[in-house]
């Protein structure tokens, strides 16, 4: 445990050392307190980032219970948190009814405050009824977006912000953060070129843009997957083939969801398959690929490497999978994530975000919501100052 506690405080060492704005954000919130007497739950990746960004909260005062979600955990960071004092639950190893469970744990504190990614804590409070018990939180991802205003739409009595309805958010972590980080997992995990080779990504939001745009300035071949027509309309002019999943299955070598939806890539396109295509997803949530029904069509399935599976069919063909059909730039082999610098700029967005729920919740309208305007504009101002490009 000490060597793992040891390595977790290097690497966050480092990281911290490389995210200034929440540094700055950290100084501020010691003066201030404006967390002092809430306890926030928190269901977000545990990794060295992350633990900066605890760290910002906990230094304004707030008690944090704490865990990761499904296949992201880091052990040596949950080392470290636990080691400062902090109720972290999770390992890296946890099944879905173990990540469940420590969804549960993180309730049974019963925070006030949520920091939530999936809008798992979220549909957990209103399944308990507690709803009442809850000032306000910040919803990370659009997964969780989709989630609070579909099936958790009139249930939700307290302001939820949602930190992936931000343009700064779109801009430096969704588009460039999420792209960089995807295609460099693609690389570490396969070892296999990008020039030359043909790619699909599905869903050309904010992240699938950036996946593509990252895809071809390494020279891949890119088309894309997208069902909303002013998107798909965007994608042809930005120059990428747009066609369907269908297709493109017989076309495409690398398949990479970003959409947020379930069963983009489900049974009807397995058999559409060439020999040999990768599949992989870096989605929220490890829906999006159908894996359950791709095993069940198997006649083989084996694990090559720690991220690698190859699914063989009767027919003589295979596919290999990535990181279990979960986000593969977080669930992967030597996962790193976002960059540094997206990922300040985004755990500043939560923190001020915090800051205005502990503070002012009342001033806000019930359910999911953008984040304030001025929210928006003060964080962008700092992060163009912490870039040096306002000199």
């Amino acid at each position: 445990m000490d060597e793992l506690v040891a390595r977790g405080r290097g690497r966050i060492e480092w990281i911290r050392s490389r995210m200034p704005l929440l540094a700055d954000a950290r100084a501020h919130f010691a003066e201030t307190r404006p967390f002092a007497g809430h306890r926030i739950g928190m269901s977000l990746h545990l990794e060295p980032k992350t633990a900066v960004l605890l760290e910002t909260l906990a230094a304004g005062g707030a008690e944090v219970v704490a865990t990761g979600n499904h296949g992201s955990t880091q052990d040596d960071v949950v080392a470290v948190l636990r080691a400062s004092g902090m109720t972290v639950f999770g390992s890296r190893d946890d099944t879905l009814d173990e990540h469940g469970r420590n969804i549960a744990g993180v309730l049974d504190a019963e925070p006030d405050i949520l920091l939530d990614n999936g809008a798992d804590l979220a549909a957990g409070i209103v399944a308990r009824g507690r709803q009442d018990t809850i000032l306000g939180g910040t919803e990370e991802t659009t997964s969780g977006g989709l989630r609070l205003r579909g099936e958790l739409a009139g249930a939700i009595p307290f302001p939820i912000l949602v930190i992936n309805d931000s343009i700064l958010k779109a801009i430096g972590e969704n588009r460039h953060a999420v792209g960089q980080s995807v295609v460099e997992s693609f690389m570490r995990i396969t070892n296999l070129m990008v020039p030359g080779r043909r790619f699909v990504v599905a869903g050309y939001g904010w992240c699938g843009r950036g996946v593509a745009q990252y895809l071809r300035a390494l020279g891949g071949k890119v088309a894309v997957v997208e069902v909303d027509e002013l998107k798909a309309f965007e994608a042809a002019l930005d120059g990428y083939r747009v066609d369907t999943m269908q297709g493109l299955a017989t076309w495409g070598e690398v398949f990479i969801t970003a959409t947020g939806h379930p069963d983009v890539i489900g049974p009807d396109i397995f058999p559409l398959l060439r020999d040999g295509s990768v599949l992989a997803n870096c989605g929220h949530f490890p829906w999006e690929i159908d894996v359950a029904a791709l095993k069940a069509d198997a006649a083989e399935v084996r694990t090559l490497d720690a991220a690698i599976e190859r699914i063989e069919f009767a027919d003589g063909r295979h596919v290999i999978l990535l990181a279990e059909g979960r986000m593969m730039n977080l669930a992967g082999r030597e996962p790193k994530g976002n960059s540094l610098e997206s990922m300040d700029l985004g755990f500043l967005l939560q923190t001020l975000s915090l800051e205005r729920i502990a503070r002012s919740a009342e001033s806000l309208a019930d359910g999911a919501q953008p984040i304030p305007d001025d929210i928006n504009r003060e964080i962008a101002r700092r992060m163009l100052s912490a870039m040096g490009a306002d000199r």
